[in-house]
Formats: C-alpha cells, structure tokens, sequence
C-alpha cells in the first residue's frame, strides 16, 4: 500500500506542535499500526531526520501504553489497542492522520507520547486492598457470589489506556475512576475502604483535571476492553452511599 501520513510533531510540552506529513510505499497490510510507524521510523533516520516518539510495551494489547488517535478515532477504527490495530483496515492511497491523547491532564512529552501519570495518582488514592500480613487465607474462607465476582473481573480488564479520556468531548477519566472503583469495591476484600476508596479516587481524579461527564458514551464506545458505561452509574452509587455514610 501506498500510505499519507499526517503525524503530530511536537518536541516537548513547552513548544508548539504540527502536523507534519510524510509518504510511505510498499506498506504491508499484514502489518499492525505500530509497525508501519517503526517503518516511517527507519526511513527517517536513514535520512538524519528525527524519528517519531510514540509510546509502546507489551505490543500485545495487554497494557495500552500504545494509544494514538487515528483518523479522529482512540485506537483506531477498530475496538481494539493501537498495537494489535493492522494496516489491512486502510486502502492504498489513504491519508491516515496520527496524534496523542488530547486531555489536559494528559500533557504531551513528545510526538505522540503523553503523560499519563495522572491515572497512577488516581490508583495511588484508592486502588488497593487491606491485606494482612501472616498466613494466607484459606482460598475458600471468603465466598464471593459469582454475580460480584463476573462484574469485579469485568472491571479488572481495564488496562489503563486513556482511550475513554481521548474519545469523551469533555476529557472526562469517569470510566476509568469507575472500573477500579467497581473493581475493589463489589468484593469483600475491598470492603475495609470501600467509603474511602471512591470518595479519594473521585477527589484525586477531579484535582488532576479532568472533564465533568455528561454520559455521552464515547469512552465505553472506545474502550478496547468493553468496560461497560453503566460501571460509571454504579460508581456515583457508590459515592452517594459514601457521602451519606460519612455525614451521619
């Protein structure tokens, strides 16, 4: 294929960036997105240009540090990561245009990298168990009911992408901050900081900057892992019934 890429260029937080445009030939259809810019990669460099900064890990849509947008879409056209994204979704001759995340509280580090520590600080809040020290529990000394454990591994897919963030109109992290609320907080494991957990998560998502929701459904729509939209209503229940315990 022949390929048009336009690619945000922005060589740190502080300088103002640009679409910049390059031509690939001879791109392969089996190959995933992120190998096609490793090509545009090596062509640059080969010239002396400098390469394209873009985030990646596992490549194997497993932790999500590969997010771009393409074409106006958080990953891509396809439900999926960027890294298992493939070129056979594009025709020969089209224009494919490549930026970060757009969020305020997700500042550009270069290129196409973002920070996203700010979903760190908001795990750091609440995203976590008592777990006392000694022998481990029997594995079937606390029941789960299957109803809580289906909905707490629903929730634990989220890998923490920022897909939701990119595709919601008001850079909103609600789907995020309700999966690992939902995740904790419907086991008994999670119950010791149940009213703690949600009320320092939604505090700490809320001081990192991020959009209100209005519940325009792009972030479960974009979200490579299903997190349903629904998990950010059981999240604002979650958060009243943490207010109203608090108050008395």
């Amino acid at each position: 294929m022949r390929l048009t890429l336009r690619v945000w260029r922005q060589p740190d937080a502080d300088t103002p960036g640009a679409m910049v445009t390059y031509g690939l030939d001879d791109i392969s259809e089996d190959m995933s997105f992120l190998e096609m810019l490793d090509t545009l990669n090596e062509e640059l460099i080969l010239k002396g240009d400098e390469p394209v900064a873009f985030d990646h890990d596992c490549r194997e849509g497993i932790c999500g540090a590969c997010g771009v947008v393409i074409n106006g879409d958080a990953h891509g056209p396809e439900r999926t990561t960027t890294c298992q994204l493939h070129m056979r979704h594009f025709s020969d001759g089209d224009t494919i245009d490549v930026e970060p995340w757009r969020a305020g509280a997700f500042p550009v580090v270069k290129d196409l990298v973002v920070d996203r520590s700010s979903f760190d600080r908001i795990i750091g809040a609440g995203g976590y168990i008592t777990a006392p020290t000694g022998a481990a529990p029997e594995a079937h000394a606390t029941p789960v009911p299957k109803p809580d454990a289906d909905s707490a591994f629903e929730h634990a897919e989220c890998i923490g992408c920022g897909a939701c963030v990119a595709a919601c109109p008001n850079g909103s992290a609600m789907l995020f901050t309700s999966a690992k609320v939902n995740h904790l907080n419907v086991l008994p494991q999670g119950a010791p900081e149940r009213e703690t957990r949600v009320l320092d998560m939604v505090a700490t998502m809320d001081d990192e900057g991020f959009g209100g929701c209005t519940l325009a459904g792009e972030c479960a729509t974009a979200c490579p892992k299903g997190i349903p939209l629904p998990s950010i209503a059981a999240m604002n229940k979650e958060w009243l019934r943490a207010i109203r315990k608090v108050a008395r």
